[in-house]
Order: C-alpha cells, then structure tokens, then sequence
C-alpha cells in the first residue's frame, strides 16, 4: 500500500507541478508574435504530449525511488524535474529564449545522465525516459531555432 500512495504522490507533484507551471505561464500574445521555424507543431500538440510525458516521468521517478531514495539515479531525476519545471517560466514568463536554451540543454543532458544511470538497476525506468529524451530534443532544436529566428 505504501508504494501505491509513494506512486500517487510522484504523480500529484509531477503532473500537477508541470500543469500548475504551465498553466501559470501560457504562450500568450508574446509567444504568437515570434518568427518560428517551418517544423513548429501546432499549439495543440503541447498539452497532450507533455501530460503523457509528466506521467512516464513520475513512475520512472517512483521506481528509482523505491529502489535507493537517494542513489544516482534518483538524483538525477530531481536535476531534470527541477529543470523542467524552469524552463517555461524562463522561456515564456521571462520571454529569455536564449536563456531558455542553456536550461533546455541541461535538461536534456539531465535526462540522458538518469538514462545511463538507471540502465544498470532499473531498465523499465530508463525506458520510460526514452520517448522524454525524443521529445526534449526536438524541444531544444525548436528553442534553438526560435532564438536564432528571433
């Protein structure tokens, strides 16, 4: 019982932390005035694959954290979602696209490190970070081409 309540909680704060921060920091009139590249996905596509992601990345969390609460790999979860979770109030709250971009890059990095770490111990939960890896590169490409258009 203990590990299901452990797993709602990483779901509450990841889920709803990333909602909250969103929420807080929508695109808005700044955001839809900016010169974007050919590749930009529509606005739409951002809520459903972030929420799918939030989820993928709370299990990986629970899991690394049932197996050592303070290992590696759980500490390299801690780094991404604190990364994660600043991104969007730099980028779109404090309109510092390139700013945005060093956060972005060492959120990926963070990523690919909790990867790495937890291949050996867990490889569920470094699976679980695959599709997240994808999608925070296309991510730093997009903020990339966004700081460089504008």
């Amino acid at each position: 019982m203990r590990a299901y309540l452990a797993l709602a909680l990483f779901l509450v704060v990841v889920l709803g932390g990333g909602t909250a921060i969103g929420l807080a920091t929508l695109p808005g009139e700044w955001y839809a005035g900016l010169a974007k590249p050919s590749f930009n996905p529509p606005n739409w596509v951002f809520a459903p694959v972030w929420s799918t992601l939030y989820v993928l990345i709370a299990v990986a969390g629970w899991r690394s954290w049932m197996r050592a609460p303070s290992g590696p790999p759980m500490q390299a979860w801690a780094v991404q979602l604190a990364l994660n979770f600043l991104w969007s109030p730099i980028f779109f709250g404090g309109h510092m696209i390139g700013a945005a971009f060093v956060v972005i890059a060492a959120l990926l990095a963070s990523i690919l490190a909790f990867i790495k770490l937890s291949w050996p111990r867990d490889r569920v939960a470094a699976w679980l970070f695959v599709p997240y890896a994808l999608w925070v590169a296309f991510a730093a490409l997009l903020n990339g081409a966004l700081w460089w258009l504008n």
